[in-house]
């Protein structure tokens, strides 16, 4: 999705943190529909959805192109997370091969469909500046950019590699951090130098929480307001989410929102109840 750029109404994103969960069917998703038309019908409920499967592992040029095949509308935004390698076990040290990897597995299939890159950190990975700056430097800003880092990708991708973008668009970041020592002004203003985003995330109280604007967009992740990843949302809290929201774009400001609470099957019901509160 193009950064904004001050000439185009500012958007509202919301949707689910992955689509492909079996507990869904027959709630969610019809009994009868098959598994992989589901992506589709997510596609015709949500203008958004967050791939959390690329967080586990490297996925194929194939997989990425099948996705855009998949989904009901050219409007439609996929929110990509980056692998768990270069977040969890690396930690963000030497990650250039790992991110070519990232971008060479066919991300750049996405095409007009890209949206925003989640990178979230361990909770107990404390912050080092020194190290976020240069991980921040090597992130892609464009389709072109993000073809050069792909290049770099090493043997693991030495067939299939996807090198060329399907279409030229702006990239944009966002990190979900949970360990306190990141929730103050220098880490915010390394964001802003980078022009990434500082996800708001709802952790049902058991990681800090802030709503810091560091970008040209918010990117909001709401993973239970009372129990992590299981309770769901009042009306009353979907309002207040409203009203934020609306406020972040009455800013010029583009939102994206996920719904993380799955396991209970909540999130597509909590997701499709605050989108009929966003104009």
């Amino acid at each position: 999705m193009p950064a904004r750029d001050g000439t185009r109404p500012s958007r509202a994103f919301i949707g689910i943190s992955g689509y492909d969960y079996q507990p869904w069917r027959g709630r969610f998703y019809p009994e009868d529909l098959p598994r992989r038309r589901w992506l589709e019908y997510a596609s015709r409920s949500f203008n958004s959805v967050e791939l959390n499967g690329t967080f586990y592992s490297l996925k194929s040029p194939p997989v990425f192109a099948r996705w855009v095949s998949e989904v009901a509308s050219k409007d439609f935004v996929f929110a990509v997370k980056g692998g768990r390698f270069i977040t969890h076990n690396l930690k963000l040290r030497n990650a250039e091969a790992s991110l070519g990897n990232f971008f060479a597995s066919g991300v750049l299939a996405l095409g007009r469909m890209t949206g925003p890159f989640l990178w979230q950190l361990p909770a107990t990975y404390r912050f080092d500046a020194e190290r976020m700056d240069s991980f921040m430097r090597l992130l892609p800003r464009t389709s072109r950019e993000a073809e050069q880092v792909a290049l770099q990708h090493d043997d693991r991708l030495r067939r299939g590699a996807l090198v060329d973008a399907a279409a030229r668009v702006t990239l944009r970041h966002a990190f979900e951090v949970r360990h306190e020592s990141y929730f103050h002004d220098e880490f915010y203003a390394l964001l802003r130098e980078h022009r990434c985003a500082f996800v708001v995330a709802d952790t049902a109280s058991k990681f800090p929480y802030a709503e810091e604007v560091t970008a040209d967009f918010v990117y909001v992740r709401l993973h239970g307001s009372r129990e992590l990843y299981a309770s769901g949302y009042t009306d009353e809290e979907l309002d207040e989410w409203a009203r934020k929201i609306a406020r972040w774009r009455a800013r010029q400001l583009d939102v994206y929102v996920y719904f993380d609470n799955d396991a209970k099957v909540h999130a597509p019901f909590d997701a499709k109840r605050l989108a009929e509160r966003v104009p």
